[in-house]
């Protein structure tokens, strides 16, 4: 089941409404007594519905959760579809300049402050979730998969999982190296981390951060799951078909 509303994140954009969408497992309503695991997305217009997402096509999240049976509950909310760049400020964590996008200012932190200290306890106080850091995750793509990365890192405090597929590492990679080395990172945190073959294979410099961005995660003892995925792209077609995988990552042991 999964519930649609609106809401409004003032912080970022006024009075302007956004969807927020919630997944519930099927027997959450069969088993009043059960507290579940919560998993946050980015870009949620686009996990669900193929109606609602940006190109068409979505993860397909509810049927995969629905086959499995996974006990998890997923919440997730639209991105900003400002044009002038209203997505790549609210899902980066840094101030960067770009020759295609000009100067962004990074609004990242404003975000993850909102979810952190106003959505997440909206969703703990509403639904029977289990609010503790060891079942809180955070999962998304592309810009959504740095702000996952970021989150995982810079509030570890308050997720201890997260997945990241296709993450934008070409945004201030110095910065976001750095945070690596420095962030207080608890012994069991995990990260699943992705890129598709086509959007990786024959570009040095992306392939060279990729490398390079995984062995410090190692080297900080993270729990990473690290893959390219054969003839994988930058799609939701594509992130759709690494649901299997990744999400046996975020509930492994969970």
């Amino acid at each position: 089941m999964v519930h649609t509303w609106k809401i409004r994140v003032p912080e970022l954009t006024g009075n302007k409404t956004r969807r927020a969408y919630l997944y519930l497992p099927r027997s959450y309503k069969q088993n009043p007594d059960a507290h579940y695991p919560v998993l946050y997305m980015f870009d949620g217009h686009n996990v669900f519905f193929d109606r609602d997402a940006t190109y068409g096509k979505s993860w397909g999240m509810k049927e995969y959760m629905d086959w499995t049976r996974t006990e998890l509950i997923i919440a997730a909310v639209e991105c900003n579809h400002s044009p002038d760049h209203g997505r790549l400020r609210e899902y980066s964590p840094y101030t960067f300049r770009d020759k295609q996008f000009g100067e962004i200012t990074g609004l990242g932190d404003i975000t993850m402050d909102w979810m952190i200290h106003t959505f997440k306890p909206y969703i703990d106080s509403h639904y029977r979730t289990l609010p503790d850091r060891e079942h809180t995750f955070i999962a998304g793509s592309s810009m959504g998969g740095l702000m996952s990365i970021y989150a995982l890192l810079a509030y570890n405090h308050t997720f201890s999982r997260a997945a990241a597929l296709s993450p934008s590492l070409w945004v201030a990679p110095s910065r976001l190296e750095e945070l690596v080395k420095t962030a207080d990172i608890a012994p069991d945190t995990v990260l699943y981390m992705d890129y598709g073959s086509r959007e990786i294979h024959g570009r040095r410099m992306m392939e060279k951060k990729f490398r390079k961005f995984a062995s410090l995660l190692l080297e900080r003892q993270i729990f990473l799951t690290c893959r390219i995925v054969p003839e994988g792209e930058h799609c939701e077609a594509c992130w759709e078909k690494q649901l299997p995988i990744f999400m046996e990552t975020l509930m492994y042991q969970a």
